[in-house]
């Protein structure tokens, strides 16, 4: 029997004058369809029954420690009576739950001022976070549902842009060509041709990268055109305040080096990851690295200025990781509980696996002060970094 998904995509594929689809059209159905997308069915058992798991769910650490520099970045801003936290892709709502549960327990006169809001495209993951409703937290479908200019406080995401939908080029004799999928019978399966908008060769300008003839024919890799518009839409929103980005992925410069001619496509099916997009369509999630000289660049053309981009692993030990790592010598826990917890604890930073993930901070409307005030996961940190 045909999967659903597979004949949304054939149905696209056959209304198209070309007879072909982007890459971006084929991972917006794959992933984000209503009824039959990955994130409609099969997101909401995320974690340890699903097929990939985060830094949420690993224990409360994680977002206990956002917390903490969420707290900061109040205090740096005067304290506002209004202040905004922003979660863009919740998935279950565990990561809200753990921020939000701590911060009315340690510092309660900062939950008093907080308003949560989840932006969450997905609608069966929309549904399962309305339990949190009663924890004061405001769900919405789209960024477009907030007013322009309107927030005061902090954007944020959690692995959030690598599952958006990217486009696919191959280097032809040093040509930028696009990777469109159409179908033949039951298989589906690429063609090559020009680009489906001048916005993919234009995108190479904005991140600095000039395909020379270090290049080897056949070079391959992706464009996140969403993210541009993702960051274009943060912007406009953010009246004063902070931009939050944690993710896997590059600076353009190592993204798009000569020697990764495959690009970074991944796809995650039952805690196993393999690079065809084609099979288990509806069923597995795909996902790209981020291009974060993407996320600098775009957010500064419309009023982000970039504060630092560093490592998961030391954003987190500056915010107290390394404190409660310490604090398990003198625990009365059984040994057993202990070795658990420190083994939870060393996976958030580790450096091979999430504590290498990027962490991009940008700011808005900050005065002189506010902004020469350091923020407490980027101690050491004094410009934007490179990873």
């Amino acid at each position: 029997m045909t999967h659903p998904v597979r004949a949304a995509i054939a149905q696209q594929i056959a209304v198209n004058p070309k007879g072909r689809i982007t890459f971006a059209e084929f991972m917006e159905t794959t992933l984000y369809h209503p009824e039959h997308g990955y994130y409609a069915t099969k997101a909401v058992n995320l974690g340890s029954p699903g097929d990939f798991f985060t830094s949420v769910h690993l224990s409360a650490d994680f977002g206990e420690l956002l917390a903490e520099q969420f707290f900061q970045m109040w205090e740096i801003l005067g304290r506002p009576g209004d202040f905004s936290l922003v979660e863009m892709g919740a998935g279950q709502g565990v990561l809200a739950v753990d921020i939000l549960k701590y911060l009315a327990r340690v510092y309660p006169d900062f939950f008093a001022s907080l308003n949560y809001i989840i932006i969450e495209k997905s609608a069966a993951l929309r549904k399962l976070q309305q339990r949190l409703e009663g924890l004061k937290v405001q769900i919405k479908s789209d960024l477009t549902e907030i007013p322009p200019n309107s927030i005061t406080g902090c954007f944020f995401s959690n692995e959030l842009v690598d599952a958006m939908p990217i486009h696919q080029f191959i280097l032809k004799a040093g040509q930028v060509q696009e990777v469109y999928v159409t179908s033949s019978g039951e298989d589906l399966s690429e063609v090559i041709a020009e680009p489906s908008t001048d916005e993919l060769i234009k995108y190479f300008d904005l991140v600095g990268i000039k395909f020379t003839d270090d290049y080897p024919d056949g070079y391959r890799s992706e464009v996140n055109l969403a993210a541009l518009s993702w960051m274009k839409a943060v912007a406009d929103r953010m009246q004063r305040g902070y931009v939050l980005t944690i993710d896997y992925g590059y600076p353009a410069h190592r993204y798009y080096n000569p020697r990764r001619s495959h690009g970074t496509l991944q796809c995650y099916y039952h805690h196993t990851h393999h690079d065809d997009p084609y099979i288990n369509l509806g069923e597995q999630d795909i996902t790209a690295h981020v291009d974060f000289t993407a996320l600098e660049v775009q957010g500064q053309r419309y009023g982000l200025q970039p504060i630092a981009l560093t490592r998961q692993e030391m954003f987190l030990m500056s915010l107290g990781l390394g404190s409660r790592l310490a604090a398990l010598s003198t625990s009365n826990q059984p040994l057993e509980q202990i070795l658990q917890r420190r083994q939870v604890l060393h996976e958030m930073f580790d450096p091979a696996g999430l504590g290498g993930f990027g962490v991009l901070i940008q700011s808005k409307g900050l005065t002189e002060i506010e902004s020469a005030e350091g923020l407490r996961g980027l101690e050491g940190e004094t410009k934007v970094k490179t990873l």
